[in-house]
């Protein structure tokens, strides 16, 4: 129910994995909302995401370079004049990038890197667009995406408690750190936002098999989008600061 009645939805990377899941998942969801917003950093370059465009009306593709102040203002200039005085009811920040990099070889500029991209992007990009996400949050009353809310993508690697499950996550030393603030930033967001109506989580979808998540991983994108959008479907007060998985269950901290 709350997917088709989210009104606008804004996925960041969207030109191919998960952010490009996503958007095949809301359209093809009956109802699907009135207005999925894709955006990437080289929109021309989607080619996958311009045929959606020619077969659905409801889908538009803005060009967002997550690290360029210049981009995230012009994009959310241009969500504004499409969402109107109604706002835009879900963010979800999924851009991202990953490096190998275990303690022998990671370097300042990977940490940093990662850092940037993974964690403080997403940050401005919810700062950015909170003034629209409020106007949504003014229409109702019930928390959900229908309403407004910033999912933020995380990983299981992120999780401090589940350590010594995820061994693996040791090459990739920046990926997991900067994922592990990306959490603090979703409880940070839930305490300040709280009295806006703006439900905030981290969602971990699971080790996929994408360009970033490499040939090994167990998952297909077929098997967890279904269970993504379920999941954002049924979110409420409840799960406000919450990190949930791909299949609604809660990941600790």
């Amino acid at each position: 129910m709350a997917l088709g009645t989210c009104r606008a939805v804004l996925v960041t990377g969207c030109n191919r994995g998960i952010g490009l899941g996503l958007v095949r998942g809301f359209l093809a969801r009956s109802p699907s909302p009135d207005l999925v917003i894709a955006t990437c950093r080289h929109p021309d370059q989607a080619q996958e995401l311009q045929h959606l465009k020619k077969q659905h009306q409801n889908l538009r593709v803005l060009q967002l370079d997550i690290l360029c102040e210049n981009s995230i203002k012009k994009a959310t200039q241009e969500t504004e004049a499409l969402v109107g005085e109604q706002g835009l009811n879900c963010l979800i920040n999924n851009a991202g990038i990953n490096r190998i990099a275990t303690l022998d070889s990671v370097t300042a500029q990977d940490m940093l890197a990662l850092y940037e991209t993974n964690t403080v992007a997403q940050l401005m990009v919810s700062k950015a667009f909170l003034p629209l996400l409020r106007k949504a949050a003014y229409q109702d009353v019930v928390m959900g995406i229908h309403r407004a809310a910033i999912i933020n993508v995380s990983s299981q690697s992120a999780s401090m408690q589940l350590f010594s499950q995820n061994k693996k996550s040791e090459e990739v030393y920046p990926y997991r750190i900067a994922k592990t603030a990306l959490n603090m930033i979703t409880c940070c967001l839930a305490a300040d936002l709280i009295s806006d109506g703006i439900l905030c989580m981290s969602l971990e979808p699971g080790w996929v098999k994408t360009d970033m998540g490499g040939s090994k991983a167990p998952l297909q994108l077929k098997e967890i989008i279904p269970g993504i959008l379920n999941v954002l479907a049924n979110v409420r007060e409840k799960d406000h600061g919450a990190f949930l998985n791909w299949k609604g269950e809660v990941v600790p901290w």
